[in-house]
């Protein structure tokens, strides 16, 4: 099978992995957590950094979780979280979620975190995904809905950042909205309703801290990663755009009564 993939439109830039790298199975798959046993084996697909996949690996002691990513780079990055953290039932590899190099029925969970908003066919994703899962398994997912992402006060510049950040990733062929669109897509790949459970939750950013954090690496995204690059190659915005969009994320950042809320939809599929 061909691959079928969209541009990934963030990158690895120091400012994404910044983000990526604070995620865990805490704070990004708790709809999943209650679910997991000591001897599951798991495929975490598209893990990036890996502090997620060394969560769920912590989580199965006496199972196997195997991370997958389409972009090999930061694969070694993800390998040092393994070593650092002393996790040998773990392991990583580079795939396509499209075309997925494992046998049916290869692991009791396919778990994947912010990845189905960036490819070129979640449904075909999914297919891959139940595929590989053995009957009884799971399927979790989660992702972000840009345009569901609410905060205040209203500075201005922010809604021109969600308008730019909405265009690229669309042109990019990928899904800024994925988040509304999931039980949709598991529905289309084959899944029962009844097999389905979808559920939400946010990140909240509110303290000066994480208002600070979360400000900062939007700014330092908006100017410098392959996103910035892509906006100005894609004729979407001009380097000055981008740069007002940077000051407009560093302003929301002063507010001290300032708020920023990051809706996620999240399908728990049983095979």
């Amino acid at each position: 099978m061909s691959q079928q993939t969209a541009v990934y439109t963030h990158g690895h830039h120091e400012s994404v992995l910044r983000s990526h790298t604070w995620r865990t199975a805490a704070n990004s798959a708790g709809y999943l957590l209650g679910s997991l046993q000591p001897h599951l084996r798991v495929l975490d697909v598209g893990c990036g950094p890996g502090t997620i996949t060394a969560d769920l690996a912590a989580l199965v002691p006496d199972g196997e979780v195997v991370g997958l990513e389409h972009a090999a780079g930061v694969l070694e990055q993800a390998r040092a979280t393994a070593r650092d953290r002393g996790l040998t039932n773990l392991s990583f590899a580079v795939g396509d979620v499209h075309a997925l190099e494992y046998e049916d029925g290869s692991f009791d969970v396919t778990h994947a975190h912010q990845v189905l908003q960036h490819v070129g066919d979640p449904v075909q994703a999914l297919r891959e995904m139940r595929r590989v899962t053995k009957p009884g398994g799971l399927v979790a997912v989660r992702d972000s809905d840009y345009p569901a992402m609410t905060w205040f006060p209203a500075v201005e510049g922010m809604d021109a950042w969600l308008d730019l950040y909405l265009r690229v990733a669309r042109s990019n062929g990928g899904a800024p909205d994925a988040g509304r669109h999931l039980r949709s897509w598991a529905l289309r790949a084959g899944f029962a309703p009844e097999q389905v459970t979808a559920t939400a939750s946010a990140w909240c950013y509110a303290t000066a801290e994480e208002r600070r954090w979360w400000s900062e690496l939007w700014a330092d995204r908006t100017v410098a990663s392959s996103y910035a690059r892509m906006a100005v190659d894609g004729g979407h915005a001009t380097g000055e755009e981008l740069t007002a969009v940077a000051r407009a994320w560093r302003e929301w950042g002063r507010q001290e009564d300032g708020w920023f809320a990051v809706l996620h939809g999240e399908l728990l599929c049983r095979v």
